[in-house]
């Protein structure tokens, strides 16, 4: 069957001032073909004769007609000059009425980690109120002088900036990052040991990687970090969770893989491990083959004793992994942290990082490297510390004005929330419920236990007063004694 042909003289919309040639002439036709005027199969004017018409170089013809044949608008074959295609791309989007929904679904079949895996709970944009946990205060992050850096990074990024690094990370950082824990923290370790991953959450994944089989046993604080039994439970690791008492998490029986904990504050109750249960966790560690992950994820801000040192730096048998993030103690959604390694597994963490996230963002570590080497992060800490001190204090004696015999706020030597226990005959469960009904957020610390729930846990909350300021903790104070009152 003969293709259809025109021959009609194409007249196209008048060109705009100052529009190229070759894009009016090109949207002019598609405009022609797409309306219907050019009816596929038509045949357009040969180029000499467009030019003529509309005074254009055929340059310009030939240009338009390309990039219309480029995008499958029109067609040409030799010696049958230029037509609209039968097809055109835009009937390939609308074709037709979509198919009825699947009743069923799809049979597909997942891996054990697929079958596995749970959602991780995500940081939710809402404004800030009394007792936000887990957060600093963000209005108060120099923002002015993180973009000077950012910009002054990006200005002087240099090739190797835009192409990449090691997958251990930006070489600067990993130095200025050795120096502070060294200083800071009491850790023995060199740039070399470090490694920048995304955060503390990836320092789980990636031990979980190279220590951890399925049915392995993993043992963790009870009362403990949610995050870490995802992740462990994900790989199919048999979890055990262990009490806590007033030194910290107790003494694992048994063999097993690894074992995690936080020390230097423990999630969420915030007690410090005693010096006598490091050395025995240790020594455990030492007897049964396994690692310990020391998660040291906010004991940068301390207000009252001295600091106490990370595990890590009693460690002589290069069985601790010690890892912390940057999130916390500057903002969320800078996703750099660190994990520092024993020197003989440099290279298996190098490898292993090669092929999973192959490196943090390097500009991020840039910028956070001056940030840390000009001085900027020690200077934010000390000003937050005293901060945060403040707004303990404020929480504490509001507390003693407004909830004694209601709640009973545990001791806090360090971090950015702490414990507290409500009175007897109150289910902390409904006491949250209460305190949401009137905008006050608290969470239950049964929420962080894994079995057994002791009647001390079934009791006590978890409150947060490092991104609250002073009027909204009294706030708080005084419409969660009334929530409580309205149990008791």
């Amino acid at each position: 069957m003969p293709k259809r042909s025109t021959s009609l003289e194409l007249t196209l919309a008048p060109r705009p001032p100052r529009a190229p040639a070759t894009q009016w002439l090109y949207g002019a036709i598609r405009a022609e073909i797409l309306e219907g005027r050019l009816r596929p199969g038509a045949r357009l004017p040969a180029s000499r004769d467009l030019a003529r018409q509309y005074g254009l170089s055929r340059g310009t013809i030939v240009s338009a007609f390309a990039q219309l044949s480029s995008e499958g608008y029109v067609e040409g074959t030799i010696g049958s000059g230029t037509r609209v295609s039968e097809i055109l791309p835009d009937d390939l989007l609308h074709t037709g009425p979509p198919e009825p929904v699947q009743k069923t679904r799809p049979r597909r079949v997942l891996s054990s980690y697929g079958r596995r895996v749970e959602l991780f709970p995500a940081y939710r944009a809402r404004p800030i109120r009394a007792f936000r946990a887990d957060q600093p205060a963000l209005d108060l992050f120099p923002t002015t002088l993180w973009a000077q850096l950012a910009a002054r990074r990006l200005r002087r990024a240099t090739t190797s900036l835009l192409l990449g690094t090691s997958p251990m990370g930006y070489a600067p950082l990993r130095e200025a990052v050795a120096d502070y824990l060294r200083t800071a923290r009491g850790v023995q370790c060199t740039a070399d040991q470090i490694a920048i991953v995304s955060g503390v959450q990836e320092a789980l994944d990636l031990v979980t990687r190279l220590f951890v089989d399925p049915l392995d046993r993993v043992c963790m604080e009870d009362p403990g970090y949610p995050g870490a039994a995802l992740a462990f439970e994900a790989r199919g690791a048999r979890v055990l969770g262990l009490s806590v008492d007033d030194e910290g998490m107790t003494i694992p029986r048994g063999d097993a893989r690894l074992a995690y904990v936080t020390p230097g504050h423990q999630f969420p109750l915030g007690i410090s491990m005693s010096l006598r249960r490091r050395l025995a966790l240790l020594e455990w560690a030492s007897g049964s083959g396994a690692m310990i992950l020391e998660d040291d994820y906010d004991s940068e801000y301390r207000y009252s004793g001295r600091p106490v040192p990370a595990l890590q730096g009693l460690d002589r048998r290069g069985i601790v992994l010690f890892a912390g993030s940057f999130s916390k103690v500057l903002f969320p959604s800078l996703r750099l942290g660190y994990l520092v390694v024993p020197s003989d597994l440099v290279d298996v963490v190098t490898a292993t990082l090669s092929i999973t996230s192959r490196h943090a963002p390097l500009i991020d570590q840039a910028i956070l490297a001056d940030f840390l080497v000009e001085g900027h992060f020690a200077r934010h800490v000390r000003r937050m510390r005293e901060i945060y001190a403040e707004r303990l204090a404020v929480l504490l004696e509001s507390a003693r004005t407004h909830l004694t015999g209601l709640l009973a706020i545990s001791g806090l030597e360090a971090g950015l929330q702490t414990a507290a226990w409500v009175a007897d005959g109150i289910d902390a469960q409904a006491a949250a419920r209460a305190a949401a009904a009137r905008d006050v957020e608290v969470t239950p610390l049964a929420w962080y236990t894994r079995g057994r729930r002791p009647r001390v846990i079934r009791q006590g909350l978890h409150l947060g007063f490092a991104a609250v300021d002073v009027p909204e903790i009294r706030r708080g104070v005084r419409d969660l004694a009334v929530a409580l009152e309205s149990l008791s």
